[in-house]
């Protein structure tokens, strides 16, 4: 169902007690040991940001010359704020005193080693000011060094974030469900907010990997509407020693658990059987990833962990295994539907197993 866009939002800033008008925005960039690329990051954001635009950075205890950094962008522009952790809380609790500390109506999250593509503030800007939507998702593209052409044959250049209606007021949840999880990428820097759909309640998951997950579909269930922007405004980098090139069990058991108490937190949303099957095969395939992570990190004993990804998959999807089953082989998904008879089989050994 498309939201009204003919009405203009009711909610702009007014000032405050003291006359002064709070900022529409607030970029969130959490800082660790990036003092190569903590520059672009910053101008890339305050080269096209107007003054109702604030810049908030919290060093969690670099080693490198991070906080000395931030102390010379800060002291160069007063729209840039500053925060420095006493003891280091990983990017969670990073995000987390971003967003405590955040006084704009929009939070962006963006990570220090990115960046912002020319014209995304000023596109969001004009896109708040017309709709005002709760939720705002965007489109990114790769950065690495050389760009090869077998990348820009990838469609590094432009990735969706989004598969559903393009540049609409929406609130149709089953959509926004359908369009997250098909594309998968639940990424929280693109991903923008206005901070009341945050409130006081909806924070990373601290000391967890894949936090992302742990936060996006709640924010998808909080926003009374949102809106696909497919424009590229972010650059990312995937540096060497990401999550995705380092397997461990402990990267596996968080991937694994990384939907918990989705459903429950879904209980009253009227989700269509469309939605609950993306919802479920995204389920699928992290239980999928999680154990090939185990798999690879102790091939010898990775039987029981299996076992136990398996049960937190369960907990994890709308749908039954069976109904999840029935429904690769309906769309003719033989590979994925074999692919996940695979893993199930070798948790099943570890029941065995357990038994004997």
């Amino acid at each position: 169902m498309s939201a009204s866009s003919a009405s203009p939002p009711t909610d702009r800033l007014a000032p405050t007690a003291d006359g002064i008008t709070p900022p529409w925005l607030s970029v969130l960039i959490p800082v660790y040991n990036v003092q190569d690329y903590l520059r672009e990051c910053v101008e890339s954001v305050l080269s096209q940001a107007d003054h109702g635009v604030e810049v908030l950075m919290v060093d969690d205890c670099s080693t490198d010359g991070s906080a000395a950094l931030m102390r010379q962008l800060a002291a160069r522009d007063p729209r840039v704020r500053c925060l420095f952790h006493e003891q280091n809380q990983g990017l969670s609790g990073a995000r987390n005193t971003l967003l405590q500390a955040a006084t704009g109506d929009y939070v962006w999250f963006l990570d220090s080693d990115d960046y912002l593509m020319p014209g995304a503030l000023p596109g969001l800007r004009a896109l708040a000011e017309r709709h005002a939507p709760a939720l705002v998702m965007c489109d990114f593209r790769m950065v690495r060094t050389p760009m090869k052409r077998k990348h820009r044959w990838r469609g590094e250049l432009h990735k969706r974030t989004f598969f559903g209606p393009e540049r609409e007021l929406l609130n149709d949840r089953s959509m926004l469900f359908i369009g997250l999880f098909e594309a998968g990428q639940m990424h929280s820097w693109s991903k923008i907010a206005k901070r009341s759909v945050w409130g006081d309640q909806l924070r990373f998951p601290v000391g967890r990997y894949f936090e992302d997950m742990g936060t996006t579909p709640f924010l998808a269930l909080l926003a009374q509407n949102y809106w696909y922007e497919p424009s590229v405004w972010v650059a990312y980098r995937q540096r060497e020693g990401s999550i995705l090139h380092t397997p461990n069990l402990k990267k596996a058991e968080h991937l694994a658990h990384a939907l918990s108490g989705l459903r429950e937190a879904a209980a009253k949303a009227s989700l269509s059987s469309a939605a609950k099957f993306a919802w479920a095969h995204f389920a699928a395939r992290n239980f999928i990833s999680a154990a090939r992570m185990a798999h690879r990190a102790e091939p010898a004993g990775c039987s029981g962990l299996i076992g136990h990804y398996r049960a937190e998959f369960e907990r994890a999807s709308p749908i039954s295994l069976r109904e999840l089953e029935l429904s690769y082989l309906r769309r003719g998904w033989w590979i994925r539907a074999l692919r996940l008879r695979h893993w199930l089989a070798r948790a099943d050994v570890s029941k065995v197993r357990s038994a004997a």
